[in-house]
């Protein structure tokens, strides 16, 4: 399936949450992840990140099970890859 992930979390637990979201997703905005998931997986890492937040944090997972009806459109910059400039900040 095809997974796009939001979150607004406390700066606390923000680095944590990227860091577990990049096992599973590539890191497209700040604070958004997509890709592709088995449903495994997709429970998997819900039940990781429920052990992360807490109940003033919010993160929404939108998926669908056919990636060929998702139509996305981009305006403005380019994004990044972020998960490597994050890898260079930490070296």
């Amino acid at each position: 399936m095809y997974v796009i992930c939001t979150y607004d979390v406390n700066e606390k637990r923000c680095d944590k949450l990227k860091k577990l979201l990049r096992q599973y997703l590539f890191h497209v905005q700040k604070s958004v992840f997509e890709g592709e998931l088995t449903p495994h997986q997709m429970k998997e890492l819900q039940e990781k990140v429920k052990k992360i937040i807490l109940s003033e944090d919010s993160v929404q997972f939108y998926y669908c099970y056919n990636n060929k009806q998702i139509y996305k459109d981009k305006l403005g910059n380019d994004s990044r890859d972020l998960n490597i400039i994050e890898e260079r900040r930490t070296q």
